[in-house]
């Protein structure tokens, strides 16, 4: 594929891994323009030749459904020639020199041997349909890659909309993963996947590295392009970490550690919320993110 675009999604929150996705992006000489999806509102200035991707029919079908947020990834569906990556994402290889020789719906994860991420009992009966070897056909919907487009938006609506799977696609608050592997799987898009016979690159997620992961990489051809933290391996001492934090300065690695400080002292709290607090919490910011019940003084 000729790669025309980068594509992640972005907010104030992660403004610094979306700094190191770009600077690592362009280390590796690679120009293209990166669009980002706005996660919400909290917008934040953006470097050159990049620019925030919005459209209007999409955001509004979107929000009449009352859906996730994440699901306005379903944009880069309507496009062709991208990478798409999430902002946790450090590139190590130009990604439109690596993708040329490649064609069709371009994944580079290890979800094969994870999938339980990336399915739902009802997806799963439609996806076992296709092939008897389904499994080795879901990705991580952190990093992909495709050269046409898959659906307009009235053929998603189409596709979604009054499906027994809609509330999969459009309203699973724990995962956008699972909505995405169906819908590609439903258009019946050539797939590929990296890490697979015949390419067998090494992994793109920083969790498969607990340790040193240079020596795995000596060979260059299987060498990832890629590497993604989905999860929380940013939030652990890992070697691997280090290719993330070099693409930051010094005042933005403290930034960074005072963020990662104030992210454990609240995660701390909340695992103080009795189960049933935290139920009800979840159903009130479905029905208005503004509120939440909060059970005790927060100092405490």
């Amino acid at each position: 594929m000729k790669l025309e675009s980068i594509i992640t999604m972005a907010n104030e929150p992660v403004r610094l891994q979306f700094l190191a996705l770009e600077r690592s992006l362009r280390a590796t000489g690679c120009a293209l323009p990166i669009k980002v999806i706005p996660y919400d509102q909290r917008k934040f200035d953006l470097p050159a030749n990049s620019e925030w991707w919005e459209l209007p029919d999409m955001e509004a079908w979107l929000t009449e459904k009352k859906a996730h947020r994440l699901t306005r990834k379903y944009q880069c569906m309507t496009v062709a020639n991208y990478q798409f990556v999430d902002a946790d994402v450090v590139f190590l290889r130009d990604p439109g020199a690596v993708l040329d020789e490649h064609d069709g719906f371009v994944a580079s994860c290890t979800e094969w041997n994870k999938p339980q991420h990336s399915f739902k009992p009802e997806t799963a009966a439609i996806l076992s349909t296709q092939s008897s070897t389904w499994h080795q056909n879901l990705f991580s919907v952190g990093q992909f890659a495709c050269d046409r487009r898959i659906a307009t938006l009235e053929e998603l609506k189409s596709w979604v909309e009054g499906k027994p799977f809609e509330h999969v696609c459009l309203r699973n608050y724990s995962s956008d993963q699972v909505g995405i592997n169906l819908l590609v799987a439903q258009a019946r898009v050539p797939f590929k996947n990296l890490t697979l016979p015949p390419v067998l690159m090494q992994s793109t997620w920083a969790g498969d590295y607990p340790g040193e992961f240079e020596s795995l990489w000596r060979d260059q051809t299987r060498k990832p392009y890629l590497v993604h933290w989905a999860g929380p391996a940013l939030q652990q001492d890992l070697p691997i970490n280090d290719l993330f934090y070099q693409f930051l300065t010094r005042a933005e690695i403290q930034e960074w550690k005072d963020q990662q400080a104030q992210r454990q002292q609240a995660a701390l709290k909340r695992g103080h919320w009795p189960w049933a607090v935290r139920l009800l919490n979840r159903t009130v910011r479905l029905l208005d993110k503004r509120f939440w019940v909060q059970w005790k003084p927060v100092d405490v």
